[in-house]
C-alpha cells in the first residue's frame, strides 16, 4: 500500500493486520481487501502541533479540506476525525485525486490510506514477587498504584465485574480530563466509577473503511465501550483489577484474582470491534491515542500491533508507532505486545525504540493430569478440565497402512466414528500450530471419551470444551503409550482430573508463540525489550449471561503479558513521576531476571527448546521490585530519537514533519550503534567498532560503579572508563565500548552482557554480536 508524500502515488488497498486474539494459537496474518473509491478514508498527517489552540487547529484542518473540496460544507461532510492533542492532522473521506492534491500542500507531511488491524490468575503477580504481603515490595511502596491512570486501547470493558469495583479509592485525580461516553447497554452513571474513570469508543474509521454504517448482521458488538469479546476486559483486569478472593476456573487455580496496580485507575478506549473476527482501524487507533494524551493517562497499554514486514519509523502507514511517538514525547509510557508469531526469528512487532515491547513467558503454575495405562504404568500430562475417567476405557490410535500418510491430530474429523466409546491417542504434525480444540471437539462429537495429544512440550495449555478430558503429553511419552497400544491385545487407559501445581520444580519458559527478534527494521535496536507472564493467565471476562456480574477465563498471548508491564509502569510512575518513558524502560530492562525468580535457567520454547536469549526475552523476565531502584538509567529524549532517525537515513523533511523541528542531519550519518538504548546489538561486525552509551545516576548521589563484562564467545569487549564515579555535579557519564571479533568465519549471533556494579545495584544490559567476514 502506498502513501502520498511529496508527490508519491497511492493504491486503495487496505491491510488487515492480525495479532494476539484471545488465544496464543492466533498468529499475525495479513489480508488484502479492495475498497471502492467512494469509501476511501485517508489520514492527513501534519506532524507536531504548531501551537496548543485546539479550536484553531480544527479550523486549519477544515481549511485544508475546503481548499481542495471547494467549500466549507464539503469539508464538514468529509472530515472523520481531527487529531489535535498529541499532534496535528485529520482523517477524511477523499478520492484518490483529492488525497494527492492535499499531499502536495506545504503544511502536510504525508497522506496515507486507512488500515485495519486485528488484536492480539493471578499467580503471575506472586511469581513476580509483587505481593502486598511484603512491606518493602513495589506494590506497597507505590500504594498499589494509587493516582496512576492506565489507558487501554482494546475491545472495551465489562464494568460490572467485581475486579473493577472502586472500594477504598479516593477521588478521581483532579488532572483527569476524560469522560465516559454513553452507548448501548452502557450508562456512564452506572458503568463508570472511581476505578473506571474514562470510557470512550471509536468506530468512525471502521465504518468509513467499509463505506457504510455497520448493521447488526455483520456487527456482533455493542455500540458503546462495553466489551463483547472479552479481550479488553481481560487485559484491563490484569493491569488494574481489584482483589477478588476465591476465584477459580472450574476448581483450577483457586486463589485471589487481582491486577498488578489494584489502586490505579482505568481509562478504556475501545478501538477494536467484532467484525470479521475483530478489527481495529488505524484512524480510530490514532484518534484514541490523541484523545488519551489530552485526557491525561500515565501509561498506554496496547495489546495490538502491526504485521510483518513493518513499515519504516517515519512512515504514517505505521500509525501505531507514529501515535506512540507523540505520546512518548508528552511523557506517556507506551507498552506494546511483541506479537504471537513465534518462535520464528524477525517476527517481533512494535519494534520502535520509544516503545516498551513485551514478550510472553510462563509462570510457576501447571495443570497436571495423571494417565494410567492398563499395565498400571502411570505418567503425567497437562490439561485443563474438571472431568475425569474414573474407570479404564479402550485406548486407540488411528493406524494406517504403509501406503497412506500418518493420521495427525489435525486430520481427525466427524468421519472418524471408530473413536466412539474410546480414548484416542494422536500426534500433532505441527507442534506449535496444532488445532487441539477442533480435534477434541470432533472426537467428542463422534462419541469419544477422551483425547491424548503428543507434541513437543509447551506451557501454553488451554481449557477444553465442556471439560472434555484432553491431555497434552511430550513426544517421547507419546511413543511409550503408542508402543503399549501396539503390543497389547486390549489396551486400556484411565485419565484423572486436572490438578494445580504451583512453585518449584516448574521451570520458566518464553512461550513458543511469543514473537522473536531480531528487529526487522532496525536490527541494531534490540526487540523485544522484556518478558512478562503471558501463559494461562486467569482474569475477568464478560459473562456468557449478561445478567451475571462475574466470569473468569484463562487466556494466553503477548496480549496478556503487555498489561503486566503496563501495571508495573503505573507503579513506577507513582514513585518516579519525573522519570521519562526511556528512563522507566531502562529501569525495567536493566534490572530484569536473566534466570527465573528461583535462580533456574529460563528456556525458550521452540524446535528444539534452548536457553533463552535476548531475542527471546530482551533483558529478561521483568523484576518489579528491583526496577524501583535501578541505580543507573540509560535515558533518552527528543534529541536521541532525532539521532535515531538520522542514523536510519530518513530524509530531513520526513523527520522535520514528525518532530515539527527544523532538522538537518549531519552529512556523516550518525551510527545507530550509539543510540542510547539499554542494550548493545551489532548485526554485522566486520571490524572492531567503538560505540558510546550514557548512564544517569538515579541512586545515591555519591556512588561508584565498576564494569563487569561477560563477553559473547569469540568476542572481545573493552570498556572505557571501567569505573564511573558520580557526585552532586556529575550526574551523567558517557563511556565507550570497543568490540572486536576473534572469529575467522561468519557466525550467527553470540550473546553476553555488560553490567555496572556498585555493591548494591546490578545494572545489566544484554550484548548481541554477529561476526560477518
Amino acid at each position: 500500500m502506498g502513501s502520498f508524500a511529496h508527490g508519491k502515488s497511492s493504491s486503495t488497498t487496505i491491510f488487515l493486520v492480525c495479532i494476539s486474539v484471545f488465544t496464543a494459537l492466533d498468529h499475525l496474518c495479513t489480508l488484502h481487501i479492495r475498497v471502492a473509491a467512494k469509501s476511501n478514508v485517508y489520514i492527513v498527517y501534519m506532524g507536531q502541533k504548531p501551537h496548543d489552540n485546539e479550536e484553531l487547529l480544527v479550523k486549519a484542518h477544515h481549511g485544508v479540506l475546503a481548499s481542495v473540496l471547494g467549500s466549507q460544507e464539503g469539508s464538514v461532510d468529509s472530515l472523520v476525525y481531527s487529531y489535535k492533542y498529541g499532534f496535528s492532522g485529520f482523517a477524511a473521506k477523499l478520492t484518490m485525486a483529492q488525497a494527492q492534491m492535499i499531499s502536495e500542500l506545504p503544511s502536510v507531511v504525508e497522506v496515507i490510506p486507512n488500515r485495519l488491524h486485528k488484536m492480539q490468575t493471578t499467580r503471575s503477580w506472586d511469581y513476580l514477587q509483587l505481593s502486598p504481603r511484603f512491606p518493602n515490595s513495589l506494590l506497597r511502596k507505590s500504594r498499589m498504584g494509587s493516582g496512576a491512570i492506565i489507558g487501554v486501547l482494546d475491545t472495551g470493558i465489562w464494568p460490572e465485574s467485581e475486579v473493577f469495583c472502586d472500594e477504598g479509592l479516593g477521588p478521581v485525580p483532579s488532572r483527569w480530563k476524560g469522560i465516559c461516553e454513553s452507548g448501548e447497554l452502557f450508562s456512564p452513571a452506572k458503568a463508570c466509577s472511581r476505578k473506571l474513570i474514562g470510557a470512550r469508543y471509536f468506530v468512525k474509521g471502521l465504518e468509513a473503511a467499509y463505506g457504510h454504517p455497520l448493521n447488526n448482521s455483520e456487527f456482533q458488538d455493542y455500540w458503546s465501550p462495553r466489551d463483547r469479546s472479552g479481550h479488553g476486559t481481560h487485559v484491563s483486569s490484569v493491569a488494574s483489577g481489584f482483589f477478588v478472593p476465591n476465584v477459580s476456573y472450574h476448581g483450577l487455580a483457586v486463589g485471589t484474582v487481582r491486577g498488578g496496580a489494584p489502586h490505579s485507575r482505568i481509562a478504556m478506549y475501545k478501538v477494536c470491534w467484532q467484525v470479521n473476527g475483530g478489527v481495529c482501524a488505524d484512524i480510530d487507533i490514532l484518534k484514541a491515542i490523541d484523545q488519551a494524551i489530552y485526557d491525561g493517562v500515565d501509561v498506554l497499554s496496547l495489546s495490538l500491533g502491526p504485521s510483518f514486514p513493518s513499515y519504516s519509523d517515519v512512515d504514517m502507514r505505521n500509525g501505531i508507532a507514529i501515535g506512540a511517538f507523540h505520546a512518548v514525547a508528552k511523557g506517556i509510557v507506551v507498552v506494546g505486545a511483541a506479537g504471537n508469531s513465534g518462535p520464528a526469528a524477525y517476527s517481533v512487532s512494535n519494534i520502535e525504540p520509544w516503545l516498551l515491547t513485551v514478550a510472553a513467558s510462563s509462570v510457576d503454575c501447571s495443570f497436571l493430569v495423571a494417565i494410567t495405562l492398563g499395565n498400571n504404568w502411570t505418567t503425567m500430562g497437562q490439561g485443563m478440565f474438571s472431568g475425569k475417567l474414573t474407570k479404564f476405557h479402550n485406548l486407540v490410535y488411528p493406524e494406517v497402512s504403509d501406503l497412506d500418510d500418518e493420521r495427525a491430530c489435525e486430520s481427525l474429523s466427524l468421519n472418524d466414528t471408530w473413536a466412539a466409546g474410546n480414548v484416542v491417542l494422536c500426534f500433532a504434525s505441527d507442534d506449535y500450530n496444532d488445532d487441539t480444540h477442533n480435534t477434541s471437539s470432533s472426537v467428542k462429537k463422534v462419541g469419544g471419551l477422551g483425547l491424548i495429544v503428543a507434541k513437543n512440550p509447551t506451557k501454553a495449555v488451554e481449557p477444553f470444551i465442556n471439560n472434555f478430558p484432553c491431555v497434552q503429553i511430550s513426544l517421547d511419552i507419546g511413543m511409550q503409550i503408542l508402543n503399549y497400544i501396539r503390543s497389547t491385545r486390549n489396551p486400556q487407559v484411565k485419565i484423572g482430573a486436572s490438578t494445580t501445581r504451583v512453585g518449584q520444580p516448574l521451570s520458566t519458559t518464553v512461550a513458543y508463540f511469543s514473537s522473536r527478534g531480531p528487529n526487522s527494521v532496525a536490527p541494531a535496536i534490540l526487540k523485544p525489550d522484556i518478558a512478562a507472564p503471558g501463559v494461562a493467565i486467569l482474569a475477568a471476562v464478560p459473562p456468557s449471561d449478561p445478567k451475571d456480574r462475574n466470569s473468569y477465563a484463562f487466556i494466553s498471548g503477548t496480549s496478556m503479558a503487555t498489561p503486566h508491564v503496563s501495571a508495573i509502569v503505573a507503579l513506577l510512575k507513582t514513585l518516579h513521576s519525573h522519570w521519562s518513558p526511556a528512563a522507566i524502560k531502562s529501569a525495567i530492562v536493566t534490572t530484569a531476571w536473566s534466570s527465573d525468580p528461583y535462580g533456574a535457567v529460563i528456556f525458550a520454547e521452540g524446535q528444539p527448546m534452548m536457553s533463552a536469549r535476548p531475542f527471546d526475552f530482551g533483558g529478561g523476565i521483568v523484576n518489579p521490585n528491583k526496577a524501583v531502584d535501578p541505580g543507573l538509567v540509560y535515558d533518552m529524549g527528543m534529541a536521541d530519537y532525532i539521532q535515531y532517525f538520522c542514523a536510519k537515513g530518513y530524509n530531513n523533511s520526513a523527520i522535520s514533519g514528525i518532530t515539527k523541528r527544523s532538522i538537518s542531519c549531519p552529512k556523516r550519518r550518525p551510527s545507530i550503534l550509539d543510540i542510547n538504548v539499554p542494550s548493545i546489538t551489532i548485526p554485522s561486525l566486520t571490524h572492531p567498532v567503538s560505540l558510546t552509551r550514557t548512564v544517569t545516576n538515579v541512586g545515591a548521589i555519591n556512588s561508584s560503579y565498576k564494569a563487569a563484562i561477560e563477553a559473547p564467545p569469540g568476542i572481545t569487549i573493552a570498556v572505557k572508563p571501567r569505573i564511573l564515579k558520580f557526585n552532586h555535579k556529575m550526574k551523567s557519564i558517557s563511556f565507550t565500548v570497543t568490540i572486536s571479533s576473534n572469529h575467522r568465519v561468519t557466525t550467527g549471533y553470540c550473546f553476553g552482557s555488560l553490567t555496572w556494579l556498585d555493591g548494591v545495584h546490578s545494572v545489566r544490559i544484554p550484548v548481541s554480536v554477529r561476526t560477518n567476514i
